[in-house]
């Protein structure tokens, strides 16, 4: 029997990314109910199951696994040779990234790169969160954090240990009384609602983190920078503010820091097989060890 079925594979590779049919539903602004209708009737023309359902999770069967990785090669293939067919081949790529990295290290060594590959497109693609690259059309992200997503190949590009910093007249408050009596009371500044890098620092510093407290989430690196220096609270940031520091308009506040926190480099499985992405990784590996030292 001859399989008919193929815009549900689209629909089955979200809802197997997700291993949820809520979360694959509110990417793809479908119901729970209809993407789980879907999928069912997707099995029912395969003939096996894709998915165990449990109580409150679902996972894979060995046969949908199987499918899964088939089918990310055969739209990854697709997608490659619809770029092609649109001259914007191999010689073309999209690195998504944030503003603040991109103006405060990226930037500056830019050039390098463009005047060593010329035959080479870039598109640098701002993004202030953790989004798939497949459906956005991002070739690699770098990514701040600890490396430990399990959704796409990571490389350590360098670390950045984050330390947490005021704006200079909290700073000056914090000097008079004491961060730990002080932080209890404070807004606690961060990049994402399920960010653990708070939860992280208190550990480092041996101190009980309280996921109740009052907290801002404020995603663009930015805005996050200035709302800092605006008094709206503290925030977790890396040695990438060091003009900050230096003309005292963030003040350090504590020597305790996450050192195990810095730059990614994530893509998909596969990915580095585009000559031009696998010029750029070389590229910029070779940069983050040159400066590794002087950032």
């Amino acid at each position: 029997m001859r399989f008919r079925s193929f815009d549900n594979l689209r629909l089955f590779d979200v809802v197997a990314r997700h291993l949820s049919f809520t979360g694959a539903g509110a990417e793809l602004n479908l119901t729970k109910g209809a993407v789980s209708y879907q999928i069912r009737r997707l099995e029912d023309e395969l003939g096996f199951k894709l998915f165990e359902r449990k109580h409150r999770s679902i996972v894979l069967t060995e046969r949908g696994k199987r499918l899964w990785h088939s089918s990310q090669i055969a739209f990854r293939d697709l997608e490659q040779e619809i770029a092609a067919l649109r001259d914007e081949g191999p010689g073309r790529i999209t690195i998504g990234l944030s503003t603040y990295f991109a103006s405060r290290w990226l930037s500056p060594r830019l050039m390098t790169f463009m005047a060593s590959h010329p035959g080479i497109s870039l598109r640098l693609q701002p993004v202030i969160d953790q989004i798939d690259l497949r459906t956005e059309s991002i070739d690699m992200m770098i990514r701040w954090g600890k490396g430990d997503w399990t959704d796409m190949e990571i490389e350590k590009l360098f670390l950045c240990p984050a330390m947490p910093v005021a704006g200079d007249a909290l700073a000056q408050q914090i000097g008079v009384q004491s961060l730990e009596t002080l932080l209890p009371t404070m807004t606690l500044l961060q990049d994402r609602e399920d960010s653990v890098a708070w939860r992280d620092w208190h550990k480092m510093a041996g101190l009980s983190y309280q996921s109740a407290r009052g907290g801002l989430v404020v995603p663009d690196p930015n805005v996050r920078v200035q709302a800092v220096i605006d008094g709206q609270g503290i925030a977790l940031n890396d040695s990438l503010i060091a003009g900050e520091l230096t003309e005292g308009r963030l003040v350090r506040i504590s020597d305790v820091e996450l050192e195990d926190y810095g730059y990614f480099l994530a893509y998909p499985k596969g990915a580095l097989e585009n000559a031009a992405l696998r010029d750029f990784r070389d590229w910029i590996m070779g940069e983050a060890a040159e400066s590794s030292s002087v950032l």
